[in-house]
């Protein structure tokens, strides 16, 4: 019997996420005007609109992780002078 491995969760951009929440609420306010146009040109306009309203956001820069150094660095100690 073979053994079913779960699914990894995807993380989606936030840029990703964005558009999604911005096509969401922009469906949401404007329902006059969906029944105005139709549904197939109020999908088409919410999209391009929903993307030039996201176009500004840019997506996060990766970080490097903090490497720590194998070897310590050696620190030069002063003989000690006899008098």
């Amino acid at each position: 019997m073979a053994i079913k491995k779960k699914a990894a969760k995807k993380i989606t951009a936030p840029r990703e996420n964005m558009l999604k929440t911005v096509t969401e609420q922009l469906n949401n306010s404007l329902t006059s005007l969906k029944v105005q146009l139709g549904e197939k040109k109020f999908e088409k306009r919410i999209k391009k609109a929903a993307k030039k309203l996201v176009a500004g956001i840019k997506k996060a820069p990766l970080r490097k992780a903090a490497t720590k150094s194998k070897k310590a660095i050696p620190v030069k100690k002063k003989a000690a002078i006899k008098k």
